[in-house]
């Protein structure tokens, strides 16, 4: 397994990041693009379409994408689209984690439906305008999610139920502590530190997520940084909650090693349109 594993996310990385610093950006859209065309496909799948209805949602999601794209969305600031998908995300992930695992079928199955589509094709146009920000800017915030796993990790492993007496989520996700969410914030908010030092050391131009916010005062620096390592959790319960109601392990088994496309980008749907919002709101 772990074989298979490393073997998986070395092809991945063969593929994204050339992509990534292909000088238009145009590649790494593109890129990204099959991913959510995936995600959609597994989406369909978790709401009990069969083969060719989850081909269906797929092919919706990807026009939804070109259509933004060839509309010259992506190059157009789309700030009520940031504020509605924060909300939603903030709102809507509050009232599922709530009502938990037994909420989710009480939820009409068009809504369900249409929703993850939604949440796919704006994650999409938020990770496209990121890097046509800048590499250092899209790097920021995908490295934020990976940090805030990795740090809640090794802090819930040392520290798990060490000053706290229940679970965070047990019946959605019984491995996560609420030792590993102060872990993750720790560690996202040591990454964004180091990461203006070096922006201002090395006088990078593009600015990262982490200096456009400080340029705003470090007290919406930090604010921010907690905030989006509470949102990486948020997505990550939310995609647990529903694979844990329909039964399935493994969003699907299109990344082996590592189960599917939504169980890699789970925590990055809420993350990048709010990456989005508040450094909109930083520059405004």
């Amino acid at each position: 397994m772990l074989k298979q594993r490393v073997i998986t996310a070395l092809v991945l990385l063969a593929i994204l990041l050339p992509a990534l610093f292909y000088p238009s950006g145009m590649a790494f859209a593109a890129v990204v693009l099959v991913l959510m065309a995936a995600g959609a496909w597994e989406w369909g799948r978790l709401n009990g379409f069969g083969a060719a209805g989850s081909v269906a949602i797929g092919a919706v999601c990807t026009l939804m994408c070109l259509g933004s794209w060839a509309a010259g969305w992506l190059e157009r600031p789309l700030g009520a689209v940031w504020i509605v998908a924060g909300a939603a995300w903030v709102l809507g992930g509050a009232a599922l984690l709530r009502a938990g695992v037994a909420g989710w079928p009480r939820i009409a199955a068009p809504l369900r439906l249409v929703g993850g589509v939604l949440a796919l094709w704006v994650a999409w146009m938020a990770a496209v305008q990121a890097r046509l920000i800048g590499i250092n800017f899209l790097l920021s915030v995908l490295v934020l999610v990976w940090a805030a796993d990795i740090f809640a990790y090794f802090a819930g492993r040392r520290f798990g139920l060490r000053f706290t007496r229940s679970k965070l989520a047990p019946s959605i996700s019984p491995g996560k502590s609420w030792e590993g969410v102060w872990g993750g914030m720790a560690g996202v908010l040591a990454l964004a530190l180091a990461w203006t030092w070096a922006d201002r050391h090395y006088a990078v131009a593009v600015s990262s997520f982490y200096s456009l916010l400080l340029a705003r005062g470090a007290w919406l620096l930090l604010l921010a940084a907690v905030f989006m390592a509470v949102m990486s959790v948020v997505g990550d319960l939310v995609e647990s909650l529903i694979k844990r109601s329909v039964g399935v392990k493994d969003s699907s088994g299109l990344l082996p090693g590592h189960g599917g496309v939504l169980d890699r980008i789970d925590a990055l749907l809420p993350t990048l349109p709010l990456a989005m919002m508040l450094s909109s709101f930083a520059q405004s």
